[in-house]
């Protein structure tokens, strides 16, 4: 059987990149096609398999603007040569769930989201202050509204849709009119784990520097409360929100695996103050034994137990997120509570149900949409 693997694009070990590699354990023989690959960027996993690009990657400044290139997405995805494929799963948070597979091939989309800027998070990255109101009115806003109806469209070309949480589940029906099966993404449970130190008194911030994650508004909210705060990551935010932040943040830059468990185990609690579609950090974080602080909105609300593995609050303001930060100081926490929570998303649970998924859809008859 010839597989092929297609995920949007290859440039840092996030989340999706974390549930592609996975995949790439169980079809070990399988290429990958991706619309800009950077070598070195991702594990030497996934970078063990042929990796082919789209023209995109030779285009001027690709490197650090890719993101401009969005108008041309849909072309370029329709490019993957997939010739021969009995099975192609894709890795979508933006446009590669609209690959052209071959018809005797079955088309499994793992969706980490439907595309944000398209759909629901326009504002967030093309709106009047982001980019300027006559860009976001007379360019931008014309510019996704057509990349939302091809969106929707292609729909049809995946067989069967793998949401990430039952909020991203939520998302597919509303967007896409289609069901998903629900498998939440792999968490290396077996690597993050407690350790014998001391937390400290510091908050902690593991995220992409982008602005639907909302970094400021934990900035403001730790500065009301006096409140130590170190954020991990690197994106286009980062200078914006240094020039917000105050001299009780300090910006760690990217880490490695082994940095990053340290600071989980070295925290008070995490932050997550933005709206996640799952959030594989919050559990990283709860697998080491650390609280976490989250917006009650998305994946969160399946992964943060309020009182029991962290703190959630209602509003995406600083108010909110102050008043849950001192909640959090009049509560106590079992760590091995914690722990045990976090292990119901290990790398198992999801290989065991990923395999299951694509068995199913594989001895379907051909052309079977679920």
């Amino acid at each position: 059987m010839k597989v092929a693997l297609v995920h949007d694009w290859l440039t840092g070990m996030r989340g999706g990149e974390k549930v592609l590699e996975v995949i790439c354990g169980l079809y070990p023989n399988a290429d990958i096609h991706t619309l800009f690959h950077w070598r070195g960027s991702v594990s030497p996993a996934i970078e063990r398999h042929r990796i082919h690009t789209s023209f995109l990657q030779y285009m001027p400044m690709a490197r650090t603007q890719y993101r401009r290139y969005l108008p041309l997405f849909p072309f370029a995805v329709e490019q993957f040569d997939l010739d021969g494929c009995d099975l192609v799963i894709s890795s979508s948070h933006c446009a590669v769930k609209s690959v052209v597979a071959p018809v005797r091939a079955r088309h499994v989309c793992y969706c980490h989201s439907p595309m944000r800027y398209a759909w629901d998070q326009f504002d967030a990255y093309f709106g009047p202050e982001r980019v300027g109101a006559v860009a976001s009115r007379w360019l931008y806003h014309p510019v996704l509204s057509r990349l939302a109806t091809w969106d929707a469209a292609t729909a049809h070309r995946v067989h069967r849709f793998v949401a990430n949480s039952r909020h991203v589940a939520g998302r597919i029906r509303r967007y896409y009119n289609r069901e998903a099966t629900i498998v939440y993404p792999p968490v290396d449970t077996v690597f993050y784990q407690p350790a014998a130190v001391s937390s400290e008194s510091h908050f902690l911030i593991v995220s992409a520097l982008v602005p639907y994650k909302r970094i400021e508004i934990a900035l403001e909210a730790c500065r009301r409360a006096g409140a130590r705060l170190r954020i991990a990551g690197d994106g286009p935010d980062r200078d914006r929100l240094q020039r917000m932040a105050g001299p009780d943040v300090t910006f760690l830059g990217p880490l490695s695996d082994e940095q990053l468990r340290d600071e989980y185990r070295r925290a008070h609690a995490l932050i997550m103050p933005g709206e996640e579609d799952f959030g594989i950090v919050p559990v990283e974080a709860q697998a080491c034994g650390r609280p976490v602080v989250a917006l009650a909105r998305g994946g969160a609300l399946e992964t943060v137990a309020e009182g029991e593995t962290g703190v959630l609050f209602a509003e995406a303001t600083a108010e909110s997120l102050g008043d849950a930060l001192a909640r959090l100081e009049r509560m106590s926490f079992d760590s091995t509570r914690i722990r045990a929570s976090a292990e119901r998303f290990s790398r198992e649970h999801h290989t065991h149900a990923m395999r299951a998924v694509i068995d199913d859809t594989l001895s379907a008859p051909v052309g079977t949409q679920w």
